[in-house]
């Protein structure tokens, strides 16, 4: 796989180990244009970069070493893990992201997406529990990549993490007060972060919506029904954490 370079001044001068990467976290730009994108990644002023960036042609181009801590994540929880910039790769894909125009992601791209991915994986030992989504670990900041991103395709190529579905599990939810509970007790299980299990929040909307970008792409409304609550609790239940 060619892959070009673009050198990124974002990013931490101190070297981190091979031990210390753990996740991938997969971004889409949301500007208007690949030059623009790359002019913010390399911009100090900025302050924020990636390590990939794959443009809607499949072109790869690297932008931080990977044994440096690139700025991509911000403020971030997964897990027991807080600001997932100093554990993770940062992949970003040129989108125009939901702002200017949220567009589909081309075959090409996503294919060195998965190329590159399945190197990552092989090189760090990553899980495959362990490839998130932004929005996954800063769902009150962020919804990239967003409902459109091929998460099928990319458990089809064995790469991301699939949930076994049991369809004859009784998960007693005939009382929709104890929605909201199951519910973020399976999210909490899942890594999901940033709400409070017992207590409702403004924010939950949000949080629901990650969720339902990720795992039920077709329907994004921030609401909790039995269907979100099967397959939260199908995820959950199938992780080995």
């Amino acid at each position: 796989m060619i892959i070009n370079s673009i050198k990124s001044p974002n990013h931490s001068q101190r070297k981190r180990s091979k031990k210390k990467i753990e996740f991938i976290i997969i971004h889409y730009t949301g500007m208007q244009s690949e030059r623009a994108s790359i002019k913010r990644l390399v911009s100090s002023k900025s302050k924020v970069s990636t390590h990939y960036l794959i443009n809607r042609d499949g072109e790869v181009v690297k932008m931080v070493d990977e044994n440096r801590v690139a700025w991509h994540a911000g403020k971030s929880k997964w897990k027991h893990f807080n600001k997932l910039n100093s554990t993770s790769i940062g992949i970003e894909l040129v989108n125009k992201g939901h702002e200017f125009g949220y567009q589909s992601f081309p075959k090409a791209q996503i294919q060195k997406l998965v190329l590159l991915l399945k190197t990552l994986v092989k090189k760090y030992k990553i899980k495959n529990t362990n490839i998130l989504g932004h929005s996954d670990i800063a769902p009150l900041r962020k919804i990239d990549p967003g409902e459109k991103f091929p998460w099928n395709y990319l458990i089809k190529n064995k790469i991301v993490f699939k949930y076994s579905v049991n369809k004859n599990i009784d998960l007693m939810i005939n009382n929709k007060k104890n929605y909201r509970s199951i519910f973020f007790k399976n999210l909490y299980k899942i890594g999901y972060r940033y709400f409070n299990q017992k207590k409702s929040s403004k924010y939950d909307s949000k949080i629901i919506k990650a969720f339902q970008r990720r795992y039920r792409q077709n329907k994004i409304d921030g609401l909790i029904d039995r269907e979100c609550i099967n397959i939260s609790y199908n995820v959950a239940n199938s992780m080995k954490n």
